[in-house]
């Protein structure tokens, strides 16, 4: 417990050291955190006003894109500011706080994404039965429970952080407070611990990715049974929601279920599943989704027609 450590604060080595390399971090990812702000709070308000992106499945990326703004939250500014300071201290209790919403946050797209996979299954496969499995009631419910499960989630991971004494070494390899480089400074034999977090965090990402890629392989084999039309509509949507998986998914897994080593790409594989897959998911559903394209120029043209009669 907190009691038990000699160590108040910590040291983010961050990304480099090299003080020109710095300002290109503070440019690149300031570029990216803006983008998943705006890219993101763009598709929250289209869905938000739109009268035409009422489906569960527009309902699902509205709160996957609340929780892509959150996740890249809890990590890109503490990396942004801290690329201007040559001594990037964080406080023990920042650190906890870091941890915990990196775990609250990152669940909760696991989880949507899984629903979004669910969803689009009984679309596809089951489309007689579609208004009445995913009736808004339903949707309400398993979003609810999406956070929910991400919430005890991650007060088993802060818990499992808040066990760890440390008395001794505070600079921590790395650009956030995550288990894996808080692991590495404690007091104590982390063997234990690390066998916790590893089935804990490990399976989640393996088990959801697993799923994911059965249910859409399920999804594209009953597409041979459509019309080309339908089939064209439904491989866009399936492929936008494939590559946000695979783009998610395969840093997790490579950072989250393997044992306690340490390995060169480990920090700009973290950079990539929570800053640079929250700033791609806006391109990747707006791009190539057309509804939501034409939702936007629609409020858009709302937006500048109110504001010129003003």
């Amino acid at each position: 417990m907190e009691q038990n450590n000699t160590v108040t604060e910590f040291i983010l080595l961050g990304l480099t050291q090299d003080p020109m390399k710095k300002k290109v971090v503070f440019v690149i990812f300031f570029i990216f955190y803006l983008g998943t702000v705006i890219g993101n709070l763009l598709i929250i308000v289209t869905i938000k006003f739109s009268r035409t992106l009422g489906s569960p499945m527009y309902f699902f990326l509205f709160h996957l894109s609340l929780a892509d703004s959150c996740f890249s939250t809890s990590t890109a500014p503490r990396l942004i500011v801290d690329s201007l300071f040559a001594q990037r201290t964080i406080s023990y209790n920042e650190c906890m706080t870091q941890v915990f919403a990196i775990h609250f946050f990152g669940p909760v797209e696991v989880i949507v994404l899984t629903f979004m996979a669910i969803d689009r299954y009984v679309a596809i496969c089951k489309p007689l039965h579609y208004p009445t499995i995913m009736r808004q009631q339903v949707c309400t419910i398993l979003i609810v429970l999406a956070w929910i499960v991400a919430f005890i989630h991650s007060v088993t991971e802060i818990m499992l952080a808040l066990k760890l004494p440390f008395c001794g070494p505070n600079l921590i390899n790395h650009y956030c407070c995550d288990l894996q480089p808080l692991l590495k400074l404690a007091c104590m034999d982390t063997y234990m611990t690390n066998l916790e977090w590893v089935s804990n965090s490990g399976t989640v990402c393996t088990g959801s990715f697993v799923f994911l890629m059965i249910s859409y392989i399920v999804i594209l084999h009953s597409l041979r049974n459509h019309s080309a039309e339908g089939r064209k509509k439904a491989l866009s949507t399936c492929i936008s929601h494939i590559i946000v998986v695979v783009l998610f998914f395969g840093p997790c897994i490579f950072i989250y279920a393997r044992p306690p080593t340490t390995f060169p790409m480990d920090k700009m594989v973290s950079v990539f599943y929570t800053i640079g897959t929250p700033f791609l998911n806006p391109f990747i559903y707006t791009l190539r989704n057309a509804e939501v394209k034409n939702a936007m120029r629609k409020l858009w043209h709302i937006t500048t027609t109110s504001e010129s009669r003003r």
